[in-house]
């Protein structure tokens, strides 16, 4: 009966405070390892989704003369490709130590500025099971007001080109859901 009880108190250590910093370790991937199995049009390609939308050249606007001059004009003392302000909403950022090999900032705007580090979600058997993937770290949002603030982190009145950010709008132009299995 003691090593049941010592058992259950080490196991319940476990989940309380180890699970929880499990997902802080994962690493980025990049949109390399997302695409693999998420392009196929019966899965919803999202990948496709995301390579048509101005997220993925996120990245990109930063290398260009007009960032370089906004940036210059916000008072930054690096171009705008080299600033952490520009570089926080037009990539993913994190410290080097967690991105994975393939991962690549000039991707832009990736699956994993919204869905979190993939690196102990990215296997099969954890995707088809999205509890599993949620528990596994991936960022699981409940309804479009979660979604919304989300997009709003980026989207704000901190952006020097912001103009009014209608949700449901854009939304629409990089919505990605999984399509649901036909009965």
């Amino acid at each position: 009966m003691k090593n049941f009880i010592l058992m259950f108190v080490v196991l319940a250590c476990v989940v309380l405070f180890v699970t929880p910093g499990m997902a802080a370790d994962n690493k980025y991937v990049g949109t390399k390892q997302c695409s693999m199995c998420h392009k196929a049009d019966k899965s919803g390609n999202q990948f496709g989704v995301w390579q048509k939308s101005k997220h993925a050249e996120a990245y990109k606007v930063l290398t260009s003369d007009a960032a370089n001059e906004i940036a210059k004009k916000k008072g930054l003392k690096k171009p705008a490709a080299e600033s952490p302000e520009c570089l926080d909403c037009h990539t993913v950022t994190a410290d080097a130590k967690l991105l994975d090999k393939g991962f690549d900032a000039k991707d832009g705007v990736q699956c994993e500025a919204c869905h979190g580090a993939g690196s102990a979600y990215k296997a099969m058997a954890t995707m088809k099971d999205h509890a599993k993937s949620v528990a596994a770290g991936m960022t699981e949002f409940k309804d479009d007001k979660a979604i919304e603030a989300k997009c709003k982190t980026c989207h704000n009145e901190k952006s020097p080109t912001f103009k009014e950010f209608k949700f449901a709008e854009m939304w629409a132009k990089i919505k990605h859901d999984v399509p649901t299995a036909k009965k």
